[in-house]
């Protein structure tokens, strides 16, 4: 899988984009998730932007795992697609029909 997130990096963010992935457990998410979003819950990926080129994917795969039925697809294919969304956060883009056209766009290849 890691291999697939650098190709979707590089496509997403381009090459000269340090990004790094963190797996966090439920607690952990919820902690994250009410300190920077004021937001009491896991949440399945959070993003930070931390620099210019550089930002952070916090993944929670205990949630993820839970929300596979919830979107219809299995534990990879939702992980692929929250990478893809975490990234399109991070070059600014909000929720929306333009950010879901993007997301569409880029999962077919993967």
């Amino acid at each position: 899988m890691e291999d697939s997130f650098s190709k979707l990096k590089n496509d997403i963010l381009g090459k000269q984009y340090s990004l790094s992935i963190a797996y966090v457990s439920e607690r952990k998410s919820r902690e994250i998730n009410k300190t920077y979003r004021k937001k009491d819950k896991a949440t399945n990926v959070l993003s930070f932007s931390l620099r210019k080129n550089e930002g952070e994917l916090i993944l929670c795969p205990s949630v993820i795992k839970r929300e596979t039925k919830k979107f219809g697809r299995n534990f990879r294919e939702l992980s692929v697609f929250l990478v893809i969304h975490g990234m399109l956060h991070l070059k600014g883009m909000k929720h929306g029909s333009r950010m879901e056209r993007e997301e569409k766009k880029i999962l077919v290849p993967y």
